[in-house]
C-alpha cells in the first residue's frame, strides 16, 4: 500500500512544488510508483510535469466534488515517468463546493481509497494556505514534508503550521 505524503507550508515560494516533482521523479528513477497530486489552484506541478492544464478534461477539482474517478482524471506525465493527478484553474471553486457536501474534509482520502495499493508513493502538493484542499491532504496522508526557507520568520511559522497540522490530525486522520 502507498506511503502518502503531503508537501505542505503555509507560506508561497519555498518549493513545495519543486520538491514535489523532483522527488516523484527521482522515486520513479529508483523503480518506485509514483501518483503526483496536484492540489493548487495554480496548477504549477501539472505544467511542471509537462501537462498542459488548459486542455483537461478532467482534474482534482472533478474528483473532489464527485463528477468523475480519480482513475478518470489520471494522466502519465512523460516528463517525469509519474501518474499524475491535475490541476487548473477551476479547483479555486472547490472551497465553496466541498463546504457543501458530506465529508468535506475527507473527499480525498476516499477518492484514494481504490488506487492505494497500485502506487509505493503519493505525493500531494499543496496550495501555499490552511485551506480546505489543504485540510483534505492533510486527512489523507500519512506524513508530512515541510519544505521551507532558512530564515527566522520561517521558523516562526512553522510552529504554527506543525500545532495546526497536529490538531487536524487529531480531529480528522488520529491512526496517522
Amino acid at each position: 500500500m502507498a506511503k502518502v505524503f503531503a508537501i505542505a507550508n503555509q507560506k508561497g515560494g519555498v518549493a513545495k512544488t519543486t520538491t514535489c516533482i523532483n522527488l516523484a521523479a527521482s522515486l520513479v528513477a529508483t523503480r518506485r510508483r509514483v501518483l503526483l497530486i496536484d492540489l493548487d489552484p495554480q496548477g504549477n506541478a501539472t505544467t511542471g510535469s509537462g501537462v498542459d492544464k488548459l486542455s483537461l478534461e478532467y482534474s482534482i477539482y472533478d474528483v473532489l466534488i464527485g463528477e468523475c474517478s480519480l482513475v478518470d482524471a489520471m494522466q502519465f506525465s512523460e516528463h517525469g515517468g509519474y501518474q499524475l493527478l491535475p490541476a487548473n484553474r477551476d479547483l479555486t471553486a472547490a472551497e465553496v463546493a466541498l463546504l457543501k457536501l458530506p465529508t468535506k474534509e475527507h473527499r480525498l482520502r476516499e477518492a484514494l481509497a481504490p488506487v492505494r495499493e497500485n502506487y509505493d508513493y503519493i505525493l500531494i502538493d499543496c496550495p501555499p494556505s490552511l485551506s480546505m484542499l489543504t485540510i483534505n491532504a492533510l486527512t489523507a496522508a500519512d506524513g508530512v514534508i515541510i519544505p521551507m526557507q532558512c530564515e527566522y520568520y520561517a521558523l516562526e511559522g512553522l510552529t504554527d503550521l506543525v500545532n495546526s497540522i497536529q490538531r487536524i490530525g487529531q480531529a480528522l486522520n488520529p491512526s496517522r
